[in-house]
């Protein structure tokens, strides 16, 4: 998971123009643009469009009608070349700005995210501070921000579409400079999105069942007494590895899947969560101590989950009285973040989710398995290579291979000119990537300033790296690959990243699929191309739901803003099964499943489950491009285009805009390539036989 992004800093500080302050008349705006147009060379709207997003923004406390007039003649610029000159000194200036402060921010969470350290009541309050919260109050204060605003106004979504293949990099980068500015929400307002954040986001990291004290209702005990499991990732992941196990996989997955219902609907009970005090038997939720006999329903968690979640709402939209246009937290992440309506975003996941395609996969699964479906095949794994390797193999593997973090750093550029870089290119780019061993389970934060270096976080054990480790580590760098290029090598600063999250999440699946060839494993036949396939097709209308649930869980908060946190858990309850009844039940043929609601992003990471979908279809059109074309010189091309608009560096990219067709067309092809191929297989195998 990419964690943060100059684009999710900017976030922060800007979204939409704000016109509810009327201060500055007409008459001193007509009179502004009069005057500079007998000044400057420069076109006459963006005069214009200047001049009235200032005034928008001027208060009485920022001078008067004379005092509003006065600055922009002083400070509109009068011809390109010194607009020219003015665009890169501020693009040295907040690139000083914004990547010190993401430095800051960065070293005063080591202790939240990186293992070594002793926890410290204090820590989550550092980790809460943001350096950079009163940083768009100063810059009007000063009035940095109308300079800004003056000369590189805001354009919308529309005309950014409409101006796309007609801009230059050059007027790209004024265009993303315009996105800088364009609210003045005060900066206790953002302190507070911050500190709910990073309470949850806490929450949720030091949230672990031990396994070793989980039985069944008959008393089997499947784990170690070492092994901890973060919700919902670990538990997940251990739940995708059991299809390699035929003796008890399938029990340890009814095992996991009655944890993760309790912890959905908050049953759980405290004694079990990051402590080994007693013996649970999760599917009659009873405790026991070592020894007992007699088993107790423990204190269950009650609402906290879900309080956290509802605090990040409170937090958010207590900011939405700033905001005139996109004036909801999920307008203003999926207009202006995703840079795609939410309602785009549904249509083509409802569309998908419903593709004759999803049924034609799901029966091969279960012919696959034997049996009919559970609801936790939502995570069949079985379509992988890897899945026909024992876990445990894989862990003695990466434990032998990386047993601490400096043998995994010392692997990278190799693992990167297996991939396909140059040795030169591997080089910088682990020059410009730090690793640290994660408290949670992994994540990739990027440096906002090129004499800063990336973070890849992922978990390393005293024993050493596991596979699971190793998986999101992969992931982690592919991040890291993107967050190198898109600052080192885009034209200019305020183009730095990606057009949004689901962009890198695209290249962190790239890399992720890669794993197994990089312990030996993965073999790069046409079969195997379909299973992989298959493996991101089925993993894709996985979390299309989850993240649809995600989607109305925040339209249901907002319709119920006096909600309490119990209200809240009953809904997101019920808009699971909803969802689950709608597309998935059909083809489970079970209905009433909550096992949607299972996500930590939900609560930490506020409506940030769109990426993955739209990166596994970004994905699919990516790899699709990339088949039989070096990686590591269309990496380093592809990515190194900057923030453009979705729909138009998907163009630049791969030479086609972003759809599900494709990906939905291929899928129905590969399982009925990989229904013939198993059945060749078992034919061969019946004929050996005899």
């Amino acid at each position: 998971m990419k964690r943060f992004t100059l684009f999710s800093i900017l976030f922060l500080i800007a979204f939409t123009l704000s016109a509810k302050n009327v201060f500055i008349q007409k008459a001193t705006i007509q009179r502004t643009v009069g005057d500079l147009q007998k000044n400057s060379k420069l076109a006459a709207s963006l005069l214009t469009k200047g001049v009235n997003q200032a005034a928008a923004f001027w208060t009485e406390a920022d001078g008067s009608q004379e005092d509003f007039i006065a600055f922009c003649n002083e400070n509109c610029c009068k011809n390109s070349a010194e607009k020219e000159v003015l665009f890169h000194r501020l693009c040295d200036n907040f690139e000083s700005i914004l990547g010190h402060n993401n430095r800051v921010t960065v070293e005063l969470s080591l202790p939240i995210h990186v293992s070594g350290y002793t926890a410290l009541p204090v820590d989550e309050r550092f980790a809460a501070y943001n350096s950079i919260a009163h940083l768009n109050s100063d810059m009007f204060d000063n009035k940095i921000a109308f300079v800004v605003i003056l000369n590189f106004p805001h354009f919308t979504l529309k005309e950014k579409t409409e101006n796309a293949e007609k801009w230059s990099s050059l007027e790209w980068g004024y265009a993303r400079l315009g996105d800088l500015f364009t609210n003045r929400v005060p900066a206790e307002k953002l302190q507070a999105i911050t500190a709910a954040t990073a309470a949850a986001d806490n929450y949720i990291s030091n949230y672990n069942i031990y396994m070793g004290r989980v039985k069944t209702n008959d008393g089997q005990q499947f784990w170690n007494k070492d092994l901890k499991l973060i919700t919902h990732w670990g538990l997940r992941d251990e739940l995708k590895a059991a299809y390699a196990d035929h003796e008890t996989g399938k029990a340890k997955q009814e095992v996991i899947y009655s944890i993760m219902k309790t912890i959905i609907d908050q049953t759980i009970p405290i004694d079990v969560i990051n402590k080994n005090k007693y013996i649970w038997y999760p599917t009659a939720n009873k405790l026991y101590k070592e020894g007992g006999t007699i088993g107790i329903y423990g204190e269950p968690e009650g609402e906290v989950r879900y309080q956290y979640l509802l605090n990040n709402f409170k937090a958010e939209k207590a900011a939405d009285a700033y905001y005139t246009d996109n004036s909801t937290f999920i307008d203003r992440t999926f207009n202006d973040d995703l840079e795609i309506s939410q309602s785009d975003i549904e249509k083509l996941f409802t569309a998908y989710m419903k593709t004759p395609e999803v049924e034609k996969v799901a029966k091969l699964i279960s012919k696959k398995l034997g049996r009919k479906l559970r609801p936790y095949d939502i995570w069949y794994n079985g379509f992988k290579n890897r899945s026909s390797v024992d876990e445990r193999t894989l862990d003695r593997l990466t434990q032998q291979r990386y047993p601490n973090k400096e043998a995994f750093v010392n692997d990278l550029p190799n693992i990167l000119q297996t991939l396909g870089f140059t040795k030169e290119k591997a080089d910088f780019i682990c020059r410009h990537v730090t690793v640290d061993a994660s408290v949670g389970a992994g994540h990739a934060w990027e440096s906002l300033m090129k004499s800063d270096n990336a973070r890849l976080r992922t978990r390393i054990g005293e024993k050493g790296m596991d596979y699971k480790g190793f998986n999101i580590g992969i992931h982690e760098f592919g991040h890291n690959v993107e967050q190198t290029f898109s600052l080192h090598n885009v034209p200019n600063y305020f183009l730095v990243g990606v057009p949004n999250t689901a962009f890198t999440e695209a290249l962190a699946f790239t890399f992720q699929q890669h794993d197994l060839q990089l312990l030996g494993f993965n073999s790069e036949d046409t079969v195997s191309r379909y299973y992989d396939l298959l493996d991101n097709f089925w993993s894709c209308y996985e979390i299309m739901g989850v993240s649809l649930l995600d989607i109305r869980t925040w339209q249901w908060m907002y319709a119920h803003p006096d909600a309490n946190a119990e209200q809240l858990r009953d809904a997101v309850i019920e808009l699971s099964k909803s969802i689950w009844n709608e597309f998935y039940a059909p083809v489970f043929k079970v209905k009433d499943q909550t096992i949607l609601a299972i996500y930590s992003h939900m609560i930490d990471y506020p409506l940030y489950l769109s990426a993955y979908p739209i990166g596994y279809l970004i994905s699919f059109q990516l790899q699709n491009y990339l088949e039989g074309k070096n990686l590591g010189t269309e990496v380093e091309r592809i990515f190194s285009q900057g923030k453009l608009i979705p729909q138009y560096w998907m163009q630049k990219a791969v030479g086609s805009k972003l759809t599900v067709t494709p990906f939905v067309r291929a899928a129905g092809v590969a399982a009925d390539k990989v229904s013939a191929y198993e059945k060749e297989q078992a034919a061969a195998a019946k004929k050996s036989k005899k």
